[in-house]
């Protein structure tokens, strides 16, 4: 056993405050998906566990200025059965709810996710795709400039996620190939038209540094919103991660295929 303080406070003022007087020994927790496991394995022996999970001000959805926020506190359960969410961004709410089991839907939030940068979780992937905004405490981050590598963010010391925003886009899909034991992403892809008619194609679960962008799919995408677009594209095994569940050449092959069919799933 290790000692370690339980801190549940009541404003984002004062989490950071109590991070910072953690001295970098204390831990953030939003949901616990990660970190409680992570210290019932002894890998993480923070000294000071900082309960977000009570803030008001992290949770809830709004809809403003042609913009969907999301509090970094709101559950994936919220999100999955937020009408507004529904209404703006269908296949964003249709993500949050095929992450996990309902176990972990109605603990894990958003935010949580968002900084831990799971290597197969979903969000990032989304929120690349979308061209979202990750906000903190301090100011607001590109989602292409906030991932920075496998559980790695731009998220400086003392920062907190507070939220995500993005414009709602013209169209969108996501497809997710699981892994039959533990449910993560081996290839999850989501394809976004955005309203000026880009295309964003975010990936995950297969990425060697993480969650990334698939810039050749990009271009096909823009010029032709179409599956058949996919079809004269490769990706290089180079930078796919390769495990006893796949090879990096298999994944690289299924992140093409998922990306097809993440794009019909956006046409129907």
């Amino acid at each position: 056993m290790y000692e370690t303080s339980y801190q549940r406070p009541a404003s984002i003022d004062e989490a950071v405050a109590m991070l910072s007087a953690s001295e970098g020994e204390g831990k953030l927790m939003s949901g616990g998906m990660t970190l409680i496991p992570t210290m019932k394995a002894r890998l993480a022996m923070p000294s000071t566990l900082i309960d977000l999970r009570h803030i008001d001000a992290l949770k809830g959805i709004s809809f403003e200025n042609g913009r969907l926020t999301i509090g970094g506190g709101t559950t994936h359960a919220e999100i999955h059965a937020s009408d507004t969410v529904r209404q703006h961004a269908p296949t964003f709410a249709h993500l949050a709810g095929l992450i996990g089991d309902p176990a972990v839907r109605h603990m894990g939030t958003v935010g949580g996710a968002v900084a831990n940068h799971d290597p197969a979780a979903d969000y990032p992937a989304a929120l690349l795709a979308l061209g979202g905004t990750i906000h903190t405490n301090t100011r607001e981050i590109a989602a292409d400039d906030f991932f920075t590598g496998m559980f790695e963010t731009a998220l400086e010391e003392n920062e907190i996620v507070t939220g995500v925003s993005f414009t709602p886009p013209q169209a969108a899909g996501w497809e997710k190939f699981r892994n039959p034991a533990s449910r993560y992403a081996m290839a999850g892809v989501f394809v976004a038209k955005r309203s000026d008619g880009s295309v964003g194609v975010g990936v995950t679960g297969a990425g060697s540094s993480g969650v990334f962008r698939w810039a050749d799919a990009e271009n096909a995408l823009s010029a032709s919103f179409e599956p058949s677009a996919i079809d004269p594209l490769s990706i290089s095994a180079d930078a796919m991660m390769g495990d006893m569940h796949g090879s990096s050449g298999y994944r690289a092959n299924l992140v093409k295929v998922v990306t097809r069919r993440a794009v019909k799933n956006a046409q129907g």
